[in-house]
């Protein structure tokens, strides 16, 4: 078993400065052609497969099954937050199709439903979502984040899923190594974190962890971000300290997700380029991940940088969230594409220009500490 007592690794400022003579990772320019519709009438952002507990994606009837954020189309998307909901959806040859809302209305016990993972058991059927609880039902808004999970029962012939169990506390914050992440509100468009759990089963000895994006407790910081993590001892989940630290460098490192291959362990991570120090001033929005050879580090940034994939210049808002799949496959959302470097400051722009959909696939090429956009990073 790891020591429950590592390190964690330092991203540092001089480790994003080395993006300035980094090639490579720039992704195409989305195009309107490249959008299509995953739920008719919705915006939908933040993702994640049905994945079995290796992280490998669950296919059944030819198709994959993914978990989205959703809400109706606002007239403003930033709105989107304040209302989300977990949709089911699945994708095959024939494009995206949707299955409706997971959970009932008013059955998870925040005031919306923010990201997660979800694991899929051994019998093909007991399915396991790990999810963020943002808010509380009943109470004024807040930005309080909490981690939950339920089980329930995938059927995937009729590409559904039923008999959720009432949800419950993964694991609550010490409040200590991570900074409470209970806001009334943004502090200068910011939020602590609390979130986005991440299921990882470590091949090295079957040991659970559940990754999130967490904010330094042991410090007042702005630029305080973590990747944070708990492991399942018997029946619970215990916090462990951060395996990745940012501070001084990045205020947010979100849905945090391991993926192993050959021998060692990926951990990647979406982080946006207002979330940077002004130390950072070379950070991009965009995929980032960090190497090592066990759970408990040292971590290495890939690349030297940890950058993997990037918007490019000339649509830096174009998308966000990247998922890296046990496959090596990568999906995001499409964000503000067609701005042409303009920023998305108004409701009306925002309206105009949002995807609120997938977007185009690519795939990694992995190579020991190098981590790259594949030379035919299109999937079809």
């Amino acid at each position: 078993m790891p020591d429950p007592l590592w390190i964690p690794t330092h991203w540092s400022t001089a480790d994003v400065a080395g993006i300035r003579d980094q090639r490579g990772a720039a992704l195409p320019v989305i195009r309107a052609a490249d959008l299509a519709p995953v739920v008719a009438g919705h915006d939908v952002w933040d993702m994640w497969p049905i994945a079995d507990p290796d992280g490998r994606t669950v296919f059944a009837e030819g198709r994959s099954f993914w978990f989205f954020l959703a809400t109706p189309r606002f007239p403003d998307p930033d709105l989107r937050h304040d209302a989300a909901r977990i949709r089911l959806t699945s994708y095959g040859a024939d494009g995206w199709r949707d299955h409706g809302d997971t959970f009932a209305e008013g059955f998870t016990p925040g005031s919306r439903e923010w990201s997660g993972s979800a694991v899929l058991g051994g019998d093909g059927e007991t399915l396991t979502i790990y999810f963020t609880a943002a808010g509380r039902r009943g109470v004024s808004r807040s930005f309080e984040q909490r981690l939950f999970e339920s089980t329930g029962r995938f059927v995937a012939a009729a590409a559904r899923t039923e008999g959720w169990s009432t949800p419950v506390e993964s694991v609550a914050n010490d409040r200590a190594t991570y900074a409470p992440a209970d806001q009334t509100e943004p502090v200068n468009d910011r939020i602590k974190g609390f979130r986005d759990p991440g299921y990882f089963r470590d091949p090295a000895d079957g040991a659970e962890y559940m990754l999130f994006v967490g904010s330094a407790g042991w410090l007042d910081a702005i630029f305080d971000g973590v990747i944070g993590a708990a492991r399942r001892e018997g029946d619970r989940w215990v916090l462990t300290p951060p395996l990745i630290e940012a501070v001084g460098t990045n205020s947010e490192m979100e849905r945090p997700h391991i993926v192993v291959a050959d021998g060692r362990y990926y951990l990647f991570w979406s982080t946006q380029a207002k979330r940077f120090s002004p130390a950072a001033t070379e950070g991009v929005t965009g995929l980032y991940a960090m190497v090592a050879d066990r759970i408990a580090g040292p971590w290495r940034p890939v690349n030297g940088t940890g950058l993997v994939a990037a918007n490019p210049a000339e649509e830096p808002f174009q998308a966000y969230c990247w998922w890296v799949t046990g496959e090596g496959d990568v999906i995001s959302f499409v964000d503000f594409p067609g701005l042409e470097g303009r920023s998305p400051d108004t409701p009306e722009t925002r309206r105009a220009h949002f995807g609120g959909t997938a977007a185009p696939w690519f795939r990694l090429t992995i190579d020991g500490d190098q981590v790259a956009i594949s030379p035919d990073p299109s999937i079809s």
